[in-house]
């Protein structure tokens, strides 16, 4: 049985760049560790754009150009960057293709954590996502490597999460 570590997102433009904050510039030591630490399969989101991503709906309620697919800001955190062998890279807030693909190995994962940025957007969604294709896994959150848009939307998201049967240490 494999427990799973999910890194959500640790991107430079969501740390220092154009959507960068304090507090996910806090969390990296912590989500270093984390990732160092962990024994079992270790998979990384991305959030990928194109150049037209001020044209999507998206981009037009977050008209700030980010993570634009070969950018540096698309690029996972140097200090992460070694250990992103296998990154899943995903259009909108939630990986339906991280889930599917977890759900197809569902009888041989003992838990999956989730860590990353931002707590209130994708983070949550991923979380989600991964309960509702399989609710008999252990999902957890690990808040002190999770930081969201903002402090109270951090915390407001760490209790959807309890809400819906997610662990959050």
């Amino acid at each position: 049985m494999q427990k799973i570590l999910i890194v959500v997102d640790m991107q430079v433009d969501f740390v220092n760049g154009s959507l960068g904050t304090a507090e996910a510039q806090t969390i990296v030591p912590a989500a270093v560790e984390k990732v160092r630490g962990h024994e079992g399969p270790v998979i990384f989101t991305r959030d990928t754009h194109g150049p037209d991503y001020l044209d999507t709906q998206e981009g037009k309620k977050l008209p700030v150009k980010h993570c634009v697919e070969g950018t540096g800001g698309w690029q996972i955190i140097p200090e992460l960057r070694q250990y992103a062998v296998d990154v899943v890279n995903k259009g909108t807030f939630g990986s339906t293709a991280l889930a599917e693909r977890l759900r197809a190995q569902a009888d041989g994962i003992e838990s999956i954590e989730v860590i990353g940025l931002c707590t209130d957007i994708c983070v949550v969604s991923n979380a989600l996502l991964l309960k509702a294709a399989m609710p008999e896994v252990p999902i957890r959150v690990d808040s002190r490597c999770c930081a969201g848009v903002t402090p109270e939307k951090h915390l407001a998201a760490l209790e959807t999460m309890r809400s819906c049967q997610i662990d959050v240490i």
